[in-house]
């Protein structure tokens, strides 16, 4: 008799209960609802059990049915919350969306729920208004020096420098050929091969720096900001010229070469792989002036310069693409310097923390 009484009792709770906790729908109702539907099934067969007894044990029965994460609600006990405790973890658990969610403002950021505590301050420019860009913030910004010798050249004396000399005309010809009068579309992908080496070397140093456990002498923060500036002239670009579907598989397959060339050539010989990029920043000094002359002719409209360039170089608001591209220039020759003064380090027979960094140099 008892064991009939069970099985109809099981059998019924789980029917009740069943699409509640083992279903995708979403749920209604508590702890409350689901003792008197107990209550209502049990009927007159809960004589065995008595008093505060009978009422603890329905508590503990359904504490045990929500142990499975529903709707949100972290159930970490067997008993069940009380009404009280619920609507306090309502409370609790809606504080921390809607403060995730204020936190995001601005940037268009969705507001993300997190217990961690890492929330982003609030960044306004000198003038008050909001800062709009998560990549970079304005201590990072900074005005381009334009009064830079553009025409200075590392003659190729030794072989090595030959080499590098060389591979980088080579490297030239398939681009000019395939890119031709687009400068657009040309400095972007010169950028997208122009933020390796920086992020090579810096990564390779950083490692050396931890087997050795030794300083770099400040080279690995100024190669990594050398990629990061890199980048940077990548964003910009993208919001004057946007990239054709072949010429994005282009990318992805030259900085797949590249990369790799440019890793195992650092790693057999760095004074090489500097005189390389040093040669490559002199030829993007030329694809620049180029642009500008491209610009001057008419050729190429001379647009409104993109807000992110306003920003980064701290540009004045009515500047143009014109304005852009002399910067760039600027910043590709403060990289030429920084990589022969890097080649140099290493042909007197230094390694590069024996001088300091030329960080920020830009």
């Amino acid at each position: 008799m008892m064991s009939r009484s069970t099985t109809r009792v099981a059998r019924a709770v789980l029917g009740h209960m069943g699409p509640r906790y083992f279903s995708t729908t979403a749920l209604h109702g508590g702890v409350a609802s689901d003792l008197q539907a107990i209550r209502g099934v049990l009927g007159g067969t809960t004589t065995f059990l008595h008093g505060n007894l009978a009422q603890n044990s329905e508590k503990l029965f359904v504490g045990r049915m929500r142990l499975p994460a529903v709707g949100g609600a972290r159930n970490v006990g067997t008993f069940a919350l009380g009404d009280k405790q619920q609507e306090e973890e309502k409370k609790v658990q809606g504080g921390a969306t809607g403060g995730a969610a204020s936190a995001g403002g601005g940037n268009n950021n969705k507001g993300i729920v997190s217990y961690w505590g890492v929330e982003p301050a609030k960044i306004t420019k000198e003038d008050g208004s909001e800062w709009r860009w998560n990549s970079f913030k304005p201590w990072e910004t900074y005005k381009a020096d334009l009064s830079i010798d553009l025409k200075k050249h590392h003659a190729p004396v030794t072989f090595l420098d030959k080499v590098a000399y060389w591979t980088v005309k080579v490297l030239r010809l398939p681009t000019d050929i395939f890119f031709q009068r687009r400068y657009g579309c040309r400095a972007m992908m010169l950028e997208t091969v122009a933020a390796v080496p920086g992020m090579v070397g810096g990564m390779l140093l950083h490692c050396k720096s931890l087997r050795r456990f030794e300083h770099s002498g400040g080279w690995i923060k100024a190669l990594l900001e050398e990629a990061e500036n890199e980048r940077m002239h990548l964003m910009t670009f993208m919001e004057v010229s946007q990239p054709r579907w072949y010429e994005r598989a282009l990318v992805f397959t030259v900085q797949g070469v590249f990369f790799n060339a440019y890793f195992l050539t650092y790693l057999v010989s760095p004074k090489l792989a500097h005189r390389i990029v040093g040669y490559l920043e002199e030829e993007a000094i030329h694809s620049y002036t180029e642009f500008l002359t491209e610009l001057d002719k008419g050729t190429i409209e001379n647009v409104p310069a993109p807000a992110i360039a306003i920003d980064y170089w701290r540009m004045p608001p009515n500047s143009t693409l014109r304005d852009v591209v002399m910067v760039v220039r600027a910043d590709e020759a403060h990289h030429r310097d920084v990589n022969h003064f890097a080649s140099d380090i290493h042909y007197q027979g230094h390694e590069l923390k024996a001088a300091p960094a030329p960080i920020g140099y830009h």
